[in-house]
Parts: C-alpha cells; structure tokens; sequence
C-alpha cells in the first residue's frame, strides 16, 4: 500500500519507520529543507521508550533514564518525589528523556533512503488521496497521514481550521551543559512558586533541560525582549539550583519561546483515505510531557491498524478504526495537560501531604491508563 505522510517530525518518522517494516511504501514529505532538529528535549514514558524500541531506536542510549521526579518548593526544600521506577518495572521500559534532535536523527537513519523528501510543502489535501505541494508538484496514495502540526495543512482540508486555543500560560526553554549535579544525575526536578514553574531535565551528556513556565497577559504572547533580564528579575531569587541555572541560561543562545494551546479532541480526525496524527490531531500543553509521547502512541496504532490490509478493504473504514482508538487516550491525555495543574500554583503544605507511595502509583496508573499500547500489553496488570 503507498502511504503518503506529511511532516517529518518525531510521530511521522516513527510512523513510516512502522510501516516500512510491514511491507508497506512509505514516502514523507517534509517542508524544511533538512531535518528538523529544533526543539529542545522530549521525555518519553514507558510506552513510547518500548514503541521505540520495537522500531529499532531505543531511545535509552541517546539520552538519559529518568528513575524519578522531585517536587520542590521555590523556598527550597522537598515537597513530594515521584518514583518512576515502579511503573518502569511493572512496564518493563523506563522513562527516558532524550533531545529531540537525538531521537528525529536515530528515527530518520533508519528509513530506506528517498523515503523522506525535504523541501516540499504541502498546501492542500486535494481529496481522495491526493495532496498537492508549493513547487506545483503533486503525490498520490492509498492513505494520507497528516503529521504536520497543529497548524497542519491536511487537517485543514480534511476536517477545518485549527480548533487549538491559547490558554494562559506560555513557556521559555533551553539546553544548557553543567559540569554535575543535575545534569548528571537520573531525576528530574520540578520547582513551583507563585511566580511559575521551573523544570529540570538530564538529557544525557551532561546536558541539562531547563523550562519556565509563567502565566501571560493577552499581547504578552510575542516573543519578549530582554529575556535574561525577565527570568533573572522573575526566578532569580528562588532558592538552589534556580540562580545555577539561570546564570548558565544567560550565557547560552536565545531560549525557545512559546505559548501553550489546548483543543478538545475529536472523535473523528479525518476523511476518506485521510487521517491525521500527534499535534494535528490533539494540541496539548506541555505540562504533562504528553506531545511527543501521543505522537508516537498514534504511530503505533496507526501501523497496528494497517500492518496486513488485505486487498479490497475499506482503507477508509480502517483509518475511522485507529481514529476512535487513539481518541478516548488521547482525549484524557489533552484534557488534563489542558488544566495546566503542574503549573498552578498550590500551598507546599498540601503538596507534602500526599504519601510518595501513592503519587507513585498513580502516575503508573496514569501511564497506562493514557497509553494505548500499555492498555494493550498489560490490560490486567495490577499497579
């Protein structure tokens, strides 16, 4: 079967990797003119580091294992730490997070090449499995997939505008390298105080993630001028490693800058022979990590759906199969990311109230519970 993929980001390469392994004829079209290794960092849970693997791009030597995740006030001190490693056990793959530009490199060397095609941008999903691009040029499939983003031209055409909305909350973001502590170490860190959050990530190689999430008036959306100076005056009296941090953040490039969405997710993503995946598909804030990790999740049901289709079926009925699927996950995963709870302030009283021992267990449950491909495996796992 041809499928034509549109975007080559983390969930079409890990797409097209899926289904080149079924026998299928996979191109991707991609409008950058190489590969797109912007980003930042992604942290993956137990589904996608074992959805990865299955593909061959175990993402655990690119980056870095995360065994836990630790709350902390912006005072100092602890407020709650998340054990990763139970449900990594229960599980049997870890979270693991990896830059972004690691993980698209490992997932595109492994395609045939010619599979994907740079600098062609799609402007229209022309019906039937037709997509036509800037340059005058055309493509023709079985299936089109739409993995171009939230501003995704094949949703567009297929289903209607973007129905994301920016909620308000926006993010700064960058990769700065340390010589140890954090950057180092298999924990995450999260610190919240009524200014916003501050995230900590190892990213192997001793670099570190580093995120602040703070809330935004209406036209304070744009990139601001004078970042260090805003970050320094805003978080730089939290307590150790937030000064550490800022001060490696000032000495590196410009951060990524960029306001969070939140859509509800329809039952239904496509048309025809046409469907949609990740971003044009379910926009979600960043707050629970999901982007990149439902991307991948839809890769693999999508490639789940059309490993052996038998010739004379309804290619159509199959794509609506793999949409009702991924809805009901990827629903619950939009709309808990949409609440922006990680980022709301909340009294560190109550926060060190809550026992590690059921935190744990409930991010394990939360883990399965938005991942199709955990459901699948470990449907009667007790947690």
């Amino acid at each position: 079967m041809r499928v034509v993929v549109i975007g080559a980001g983390v969930g079409g390469l890990a797409l097209a990797r899926g289904l080149v392994a079924a026998g299928h004829r996979v191109t991707v079209y991609e409008q950058a003119d190489g590969l797109r290794t912007d980003g930042g960092s992604v942290t993956l849970w137990s589904g996608s580091t074992a959805i990865l693997r299955g593909l061959g791009a175990d993402p655990l030597p690119l980056g870095r294992r995360i065994d836990a995740l630790e709350a902390r006030a912006a005072e100092g001190g602890t407020l709650f730490t998340v054990d990763l490693t139970r449900a990594a056990a229960a599980f049997g793959a870890p979270a693991v997070h990896v830059l972004r530009q690691s993980l698209v490199e490992a997932l595109a060397a492994g395609l045939p090449e010619g599979t994907v095609r740079y600098g062609r941008r799609c402007v229209r999903a022309a019906g039937g499995g037709l997509v036509e691009f800037q340059d005058g040029s055309a493509a023709d499939g079985d299936v089109v997939v739409g993995a171009d983003g939230r501003r995704s031209v094949v949703r567009k055409h297929a289903l209607g505008g973007d129905p994301a909305r920016p909620t308000a909350w926006i993010t700064w973001q960058g990769v700065a390298e340390l010589p140890a502590g954090l950057a180092a170490g298999t924990r995450g860190v999260l610190i919240s105080g009524r200014e916003g959050l501050c995230g900590l990530m190892p990213a192997g190689a001793g670099r570190l993630l580093w995120w602040f999430d703070e809330r935004a008036e209406e036209g304070e959306r744009g990139r601001r001028a004078g970042w260090r100076t805003h970050l320094t005056e805003r978080f730089g009296g939290w307590a150790a490693p937030v000064p550490e941090v800022l001060k490696a953040a000032a000495d590196g490039p410009e951060p990524d800058y960029f306001p969070h969405y939140r859509q509800r997710v329809p039952r239904v993503w496509g048309r025809g022979p046409v469907t949609l995946m990740g971003d044009a598909a379910h926009s979600m804030p960043p707050t629970m990590a999901q982007g990149a990790n439902q991307a991948i999740e839809d890769a693999w049901a999508l490639t789940r759906v059309l490993a052996a289709v038998p010739e004379g079926v309804d290619v159509a009925g199959r794509l609506r199969a793999y949409e009702r699927a991924r809805a009901r996950r990827a629903r619950s995963a939009a709309r808990v990311s949409g609440t922006e709870g990680i980022d709301r302030y909340a009294p560190p009283r109550l926060l060190r109230a809550v026992p590690d021992a059921v935190i744990a267990r409930a991010y394990a449950a939360w883990t399965r519970h938005v991942s199709t491909y955990l459901s699948a495996r470990h449907r009667k796992m007790r947690l």
